[in-house]
């Protein structure tokens, strides 16, 4: 689904640590954030990450929850999200989430509207997925499976490889 330039697609993530981010057991993931980053920065439609000063969003705070991790960013569109999520580094790193995170049963993922040229904050994602969690899918917070356009009441179904058994 792609939208009109006077909107873009926010979306966070997160995730709960296995193991300390300084721990062996999450080596690969934390030796691969640079990379990733990296291939987010230059993805085609890509507008916005949150980042820290160390250049990713580990040191974030999310639900004040310290072994909660926090990915946010902007995108041009669902189609430009996805293109990015299910290729190249991104690929191999959902497909090993489960060495790292902690299987969780409620929602950790949403994306929402938001006007060209916003930068969400972490207390506006926290409630887009508060909301969720409460509501399902609506246009104000929703999932790739459920997804909205700007402005729509109706979802559209979006396509997410099963093969990842990914429940964003």
């Amino acid at each position: 689904m792609t939208t009109s330039a006077a909107y873009q697609l926010a979306q966070v993530n997160i995730a709960r640590l296995k193991a300390p981010l300084d721990s062996p057991q999450l080596k690969d993931f934390v030796d691969s954030l640079d990379p990733v980053n990296a291939d987010a920065d230059a993805a085609d439609g890509f507008v916005w990450r949150l980042q820290d000063d160390s250049g990713d969003a580990t040191d974030v705070a999310v639900f004040g929850d310290e072994w909660l991790i926090i990915n946010m960013s902007v995108w041009r569109d669902t189609n430009a999200l996805t293109a990015f999520m299910y290729q190249g580094r991104h690929r191999e790193m959902l497909a090993r989430r489960r060495e790292w995170f902690e299987r969780v049963q409620e929602a950790m993922a949403v994306l929402w509207w938001v006007p060209a040229g916003h930068r969400p904050t972490v207390a506006e994602a926290e409630s887009r997925l508060l909301h969720l969690r409460t509501h399902g899918p609506t246009p104000y917070a929703f999932t790739f499976r459920t997804s909205f356009a700007p402005g729509a009441a109706e979802p559209v179904a979006m396509a997410v490889p099963e093969d990842l058994g990914c429940s964003v």
